[in-house]
């Protein structure tokens, strides 16, 4: 008997099951250094202990996504190693910060199989939780990936989950203890607060990054993320490697700094969408709208929903007439994050 893992296919998805996935990671400061390496980060939350309790907290936690990768590369082996795509995000929270010296575990619950009319893949949705080493949520959300199947015989059931469109502004969870009351926006590094946004606003963020073969590899490698696609050239008809959607999430939320600065700590995911395969070689623009604003119950604390479209075209250009994405389009996120008032 073979003792190596070929990965599951769609056949191999039961409504129900939970996967509890290999292998536990404790968190250093090389994660932090590491995700500033990749990407333009600058947020001042993550940056500086200092500024971090200055509005709070005990020290400067991880940054967010590279809680939402740690959490996120753990279920690959078992979610989407035979993957052809990841679709889609829905209900994420952020639960709780993530400090260096945490050890960060994962289990997904697959909550909704639908074979594909080509009879040759599925839809499969998984609702993963990430824990820390005391077993408290740190991070939970829903996704759905296009995984092949092994043959063209029977498939599960069709179950299709009802998801949330949105998280809700009083379902946010704020980190106990933050408090922007006194808020140093010079350290920061724009003076932009929660009131000088507004619903619909566009902003261009100006800046680009063109993507790397190498560098998407050490970051889907630091992940932990296994996932055939980004690795092995010979696993796509057309030869290349595929960006993980994910590090064109952080190359995105990191160019909105520019514009942005003040949007600190990501607390919800309302949904997401990979509209386009990135490629290396590709150049990475992104620009946000605003969706809504909302106030907490923390002192001097709001919240501002976002949309964030990373593409290589022109900011404010999101789909066609044929209400298709447009074709420069690579990514198209839907987030909450907390913001001075």
């Amino acid at each position: 008997m073979s003792k190596t893992n070929p990965g599951r296919f769609f056949e191999d998805y039961s409504v129900g099951e939970v996967i509890t996935h290999a292998v536990p990671r404790t968190v250093s400061g090389g994660e932090r250094a590491m995700y500033h390496a990749l990407y333009p980060a600058r947020g001042a939350v993550y940056s500086s202990d200092e500024f971090a309790r200055a509005c709070g907290l005990p020290a400067s936690p991880i940054d967010d996504l590279a809680t939402f990768h740690t959490v996120f590369g753990k279920t690959v082996p078992d979610v989407s190693l035979n993957a052809v795509a990841n679709l889609g995000y829905a209900e994420g929270r952020w639960h709780l910060p993530v400090y260096p010296g945490d050890t960060l575990t994962s289990a997904s619950e697959v909550i909704g199989v639908k074979q594909n009319s080509n009879g040759k893949s599925g839809v499969v949705w998984v609702r993963t939780t990430g824990r820390n080493q005391r077993g408290d949520i740190v991070l939970s959300y829903v996704r759905w990936v296009m995984v092949r199947k092994r043959g063209e015989g029977a498939a599960p059931a069709t179950v299709i989950p009802d998801l949330a469109k949105a998280v809700l502004a009083d379902d946010l969870v704020v980190p106990e203890g933050l408090d922007f009351s006194g808020y140093d926006f010079a350290l920061a590094g724009e003076p932009h607060r929660l009131a000088d946004y507004t619903v619909g606003e566009i902003i261009d963020h100006v800046d680009g990054v063109t993507v790397e073969e190498a560098e998407h590899m050490l970051a889907t490698r630091l992940w932990q993320n296994t996932a055939k696609v980004h690795f092995d050239a010979t696993n796509r008809p057309d030869g290349k490697r595929l960006i993980y959607g994910g590090h064109v999430i952080s190359l995105a939320r990191a160019l909105s700094f520019n514009g942005l600065a003040n949007a600190q700590m990501i607390v919800a995911l309302n949904g997401g969408a990979h509209a386009s395969p990135c490629f290396a070689g590709d150049t990475v623009r992104a620009w946000s709208e605003v969706l809504d604003i909302a106030e907490t119950s923390a002192p001097g604390v709001g919240a501002v929903r976002l949309r964030l479209v990373a593409t290589k075209g022109a900011a404010g250009v999101l789909r066609g007439e044929d209400g298709k994405y447009d074709p420069d389009v690579l990514l198209d996120l839907d987030y909450w994050a907390l913001m001075p008032l």
